[in-house]
């Protein structure tokens, strides 16, 4: 259960971290690209990179679906438990992340996170829309 915890913990700081780099997201051109500077030292072309990228973000997808299986076992008192502290350590890190960054980049970074927000409500609302679709087809 720790690790599944840790791993959802991770995977929700994700879009945080990404937000806070410059022009969006990270970069793919430098040492730094994606699967970190191990991969570096392969001297991967662009379409291995891309290839290897696809990868990840598969297998963080898979992560995420494991974890929302197993959070769906817990009792409800134990789910909503664990959402408000994911929340509140997501709440930490953007903070913290946002005093480090410049004025002119806190604005940009709160505009971000206004957008994140309203996507979120979006999806919750199509969510609860399939959910009562399905509830009235059976």
């Amino acid at each position: 259960m720790r690790k599944t915890l840790t791993a959802l913990l991770f995977a929700a700081a994700l879009p945080t971290v990404a937000m806070a780099m410059p022009d969006g997201g990270p970069r793919h051109d430098g040492p730094h690209h994606r699967g970190g500077p191990a991969f570096h030292e392969l001297d991967l072309s662009r379409e291995q990179r891309d290839q290897i990228g696809k990868l990840m973000g598969d297998q963080m997808k898979q992560r995420r679906d494991i974890t929302e299986r197993y959070l769906d076992k817990l009792p409800a008192a134990d789910q909503k438990a664990m959402k408000q502290e994911m929340q509140a350590s997501r709440d930490k890190t953007d903070a913290a992340v946002r005093n480090l960054l410049k004025p002119d980049q806190q604005k940009k970074f709160d505009e971000l996170q206004k957008e994140r927000a309203a996507k979120k409500a979006e999806w919750q609302e199509f969510q609860a829309w399939k959910a009562e679709k399905a509830g009235k087809s059976q």
